[in-house]
């Protein structure tokens, strides 16, 4: 009696295409970079030391909840009055009450601001 033969199996043609891929992956790594390198005789500017402070633009929210504007004690009626629609800055102290600030920033709305854009330290760490 002869045996059927066994039924051959398929083979995975995506491992021929996943080696491909990996290669090619390998490759552009090694010729390629992703950015040019700086040239080396450069010297970026150190900011380290510089003084930071507020936009000229913009309101102060100091530590006891009083505004300030260019150095001049101002209020949101005050600085509003006059002025065209427009996106407001706000600089808080970093010890500003939180609720001081809420009220002034909604406070600016109400009185015309179209936005109102809190100014903050970015730190680099």
């Amino acid at each position: 009696m002869i045996r059927p033969g066994r039924p051959r199996r398929k083979r995975d043609s995506t491992i021929a295409l996943i080696n491909v891929v990996f290669l090619m992956l390998i490759f552009f790594l090694i010729a390629g970079t992703v950015a040019t390198p700086l040239d080396p005789d450069l010297d970026l500017v150190d900011t380290s030391e510089l003084e930071g402070r507020e936009p000229p633009d913009a309101l102060v929210l100091h530590r006891d909840g009083t505004l300030s504007f260019r150095g001049a004690p101002m209020d949101p009626e005050s600085y509003m009055a006059g002025r065209e629609p427009e996106p407001v800055r706000i600089v808080p102290d970093r010890e500003a009450p939180g609720m001081r600030l809420m009220e002034v920033t909604g406070e600016l709305r109400r009185l015309g601001a179209v936005s109102v854009f809190v100014v903050t330290e970015k730190a680099l760490e």
